[in-house]
């Protein structure tokens, strides 16, 4: 069952990680998909690569999501190649550890505007396209269980991991009037670029696997499903939701 058939997909940050899955995944369910990325030429390409191999198309656009022209492009270069816009997977994020009393003003900036600056003009570009088009769509945006618990040193980016869980609920509340829904995921731990260098201490990641009920860290692949959910009509009443796909690890507390 193709969960997304003929549905135009847009994700950020999808060269590797969450967003590559996410755009694979959607694109296994049928849906042609536009893939933004900052850098990684290679890794977009193959990600195109994968997705056409599904037998749908794919489109690469590369741009950084700090800047809000770049919302604006490639919104507009996905309407160019596949005609419209029904769902916009916001994904792209980075998190450099850092302490938190020498904390460079440059790295918090930088994170701000890429996790959460790069959500909101992204969710807006898409949902104004969705508004002109009249019939609905989703957005879904990847925020992180780090929206509900800190981290010593994350303190520059659970802010913006809560920010976008926020902004969708805000988001549920405006655009729910053109039938546009708004849900977040949470992922726990997913073996990904951003923690690949902080998980290579073996000791660090068989504690971090200890405390996971289901008793192994995710992958990017653990996110398709939630992610291709509720961007189709199966989750046609959800909306303002947040979806915690974790493998237990938030409720361990004991």
């Amino acid at each position: 069952m193709k969960l997304l058939e003929g549905k135009t997909v847009l994700v950020t940050g999808a060269s590797t990680g969450i967003g590559r899955a996410a755009a694979i995944g959607a694109a296994q369910h049928g849906a042609n998909v536009a893939i933004n990325y900052h850098s990684r030429d290679a890794d977009a390409e193959a990600c195109i690569a994968a997705i056409e191999a599904t037998g749908q198309r794919g489109l690469a656009v590369k741009g950084d999501v700090a800047d809000a022209a770049t919302a604006t492009d490639f919104v507009a270069r996905a309407v160019d190649a596949f005609g419209r816009v029904d769902v916009m997977v916001s994904n792209a994020g980075i998190c450099p550890f850092h302490s938190f009393l020498d904390m460079p003003a440059e790295t918090l900036e930088r994170t701000l505007r890429v996790n959460l600056h790069g959500a909101y003009y992204m969710v807006q570009a898409a949902a104004r396209r969705m508004v002109d088009q009249g019939d609905g769509g989703a957005i879904v945006a990847v925020s992180s269980i780090s929206a509900l618990v800190g981290g010593e040193y994350q303190t520059h980016y659970t802010p913006t991991k809560a920010g976008v869980h926020s902004l969708m609920q805000s988001t549920a509340i405006a655009l729910g009037k053109h039938r546009i829904r708004c849900n977040s995921v949470l992922p726990g731990t997913i073996l990904t670029e951003i923690n690949k260098e902080d998980l290579a201490d073996e000791k660090k990641r068989s504690a971090m696997e200890g405390r996971v009920p289901l008793g192994r860290l995710g992958q990017p692949e653990d996110m398709v499903g939630p992610i291709v959910f509720l961007a189709s009509d199966m989750a046609a009443y959800v909306t303002g939701a947040a979806l915690l796909v974790d493998g237990g690890l938030f409720v361990n507390l004991q």
